[in-house]
């Protein structure tokens, strides 16, 4: 198997030198942090919730051991992720990002949406749950929704979600869905496919790979609220 090539990790608390852009745009020292390989995908994976060392791996399958554990540990040491243990029966410990880690979320919103306009960008490949949920975050248009109120569950393994849609706006985030009005069962690439893809509810669940509880209607309308924009022109030639 292939190395991955793993670069030195900077001093705690600091950019290295070598490292560093010498800029004193904030831009630049975001970049000084953030801009290595996986660390904004990190991040990512901790938008929606706290998530075992186990699951980020998951959630970043080309990611290894080794890199995960420097991203995280750099990451802590600029206070923008904890180490904690939930609290019993389950006593695992995650890692969550702080108040300021948070503050992030609009970044991915905004870059999403622009990576979603690159005329190379495949919206139906591999989506980790976190991904899927960021994104109809990102997507989300309110014009479509009106006033409407739903409450939309997602079951991907043994996870989670609920997606909330209220005066024109949305919130997804790990919760019991116990009061979705709709639920969706099945894998992130297929919940992607239903919603960018194009592929109805109905053609996912003949071919066995979705199932639908609850309102089919609201399951169905919910699809049509996360319109992609408009692909960039492609290059000449």
């Amino acid at each position: 198997m292939k190395s991955e090539l793993v670069t030195k990790t900077p001093h705690p608390g600091g950019v290295d030198d070598r490292w560093s852009y010498r800029d004193a745009c904030a831009a630049a020292h975001a970049l000084e942090i953030v801009g290595e390989r996986w660390t904004l995908l990190v991040m990512r994976e901790l938008i929606t919730g706290p998530r075992r060392f186990s699951d980020l791996r998951a959630g970043l399958p080309g990611i290894s051991a080794n890199v995960l554990a420097q991203r995280l540990e750099w990451l802590a040491s600029l206070g923008i992720v904890v180490r904690r243990e939930l609290p019993p029966p389950s006593g695992a410990k995650v890692y969550e990002l702080t108040p300021w880690g948070m503050e992030a979320e609009p970044i991915f919103r905004v870059v999403g949406r622009w990576g979603s306009r690159s005329p190379f960008h495949d919206p139906t490949a591999s989506f980790s749950t976190a991904s899927l949920m960021l994104s109809l975050r990102t997507m989300f248009d309110p014009s479509l929704a009106d006033d409407g109120r739903m409450r939309i569950g997602f079951q991907i393994g043994r996870e989670t979600l609920l997606a909330v849609v209220e005066h024109g706006a949305i919130d997804v985030a790990s919760h019991p869905i116990d009061e979705a009005d709709a639920v969706l069962v099945g894998e992130p690439r297929v919940i992607a496919a239903a919603i960018y893809g194009g592929q109805s509810l109905e053609a996912l669940e003949a071919g066995g790979v979705l199932v639908v509880e609850g309102d089919r209607e609201t399951a169905r309308r919910f699809t049509t609220f996360f319109p992609l924009p408009e692909r960039a022109p492609r290059p000449a030639g």
